[in-house]
């Protein structure tokens, strides 16, 4: 954990209530999976927000605004943050086969880009699900196929690409599988996928790191924070709460 002043260069909607912005500043450590913890004027605690791309000196986050700190955010057009990086335990690739899986829904779309880029230079063969409620909701979809993605969008009320959602939408031929997006859409992929795999949670955080234990679950081998532990589980250790 690293905590660090970023600039931020640029700050645009990308729909209605989804916003990328991109910062400058020490990126070293950062990896796919892993998440920010941004602290924000007159806000006690922080905003844990996920990595969508990190380059050397640049940080790209994409957030929705869902309350008073995200709006506070999205008015945001220069000026420095101040971030906690390196934070959560990201995706281990290693696992990955030659065909690989990724399935995101809504703001759970972000990491998985960063993810891709990383599986599409080890070589393999990347097909990406992305699932939105609607059509006006829908990021993302262009710069997964540039990285050499093969990508299909679903929406909920069939406004744009395949009606339904990400599990409608499952390709024959994988042997392993990364997704991030709520917790209904993570249960309904557990259930309808046949090979192991690596689930993001997205979690209300107190700390961050670990220290609070707010944001704990229950595993097949006891709790683990989501912050510290996860984001990421293996769908091995997974419990659902009914």
């Amino acid at each position: 954990m690293k905590n660090t002043f970023f600039e931020i260069t640029s700050n645009v909607p990308l729909t209605d209530s989804v916003y990328k912005m991109t910062l400058a500043g020490d990126t070293d450590g950062i990896d796919a999976g892993q998440f920010v913890n941004i602290k924000l004027d007159g806000l006690y605690l922080r905003r844990p927000i996920s990595v969508c791309d990190v380059g050397e000196s640049e940080l790209t986050i994409i957030y929705k605004v869902v309350g008073h700190g995200t709006e506070q955010m999205s008015r945001m057009k220069d000026g420095k943050l101040d971030l906690l990086t390196g934070l959560g335990n990201g995706y281990d690739v290693s696992k990955a086969g030659e065909k690989v899986l990724l399935l995101g829904g809504g703001v759970g779309v972000p990491p998985l880009y960063l993810l891709a880029k990383k599986l599409i230079k080890d070589g393999k063969k990347v097909s990406v699900v992305l699932g939105f409620n609607r059509r006006d909701e829908v990021f993302y979809e262009d710069e997964f196929a540039a990285l050499g993605c093969v990508v299909t969008v679903t929406t909920a009320d069939g406004s744009y690409g395949l009606k339904g959602f990400v599990t409608d939408a499952l390709p024959e031929n994988y042997d392993y599988f990364f997704t991030c997006g709520p917790e209904p859409m993570l249960k309904a992929v557990y259930k309808a996928t046949k090979t192991s795999g690596q689930f993001s949670f997205e979690e209300r955080m107190g700390c961050g790191f670990g220290a609070c234990m707010g944001c704990s679950c229950k595993t097949v081998t006891g709790f683990k924070r989501i912050c510290r532990d996860g984001p990421v589980l293996e769908k091995e250790e997974i419990l659902w709460e009914d």
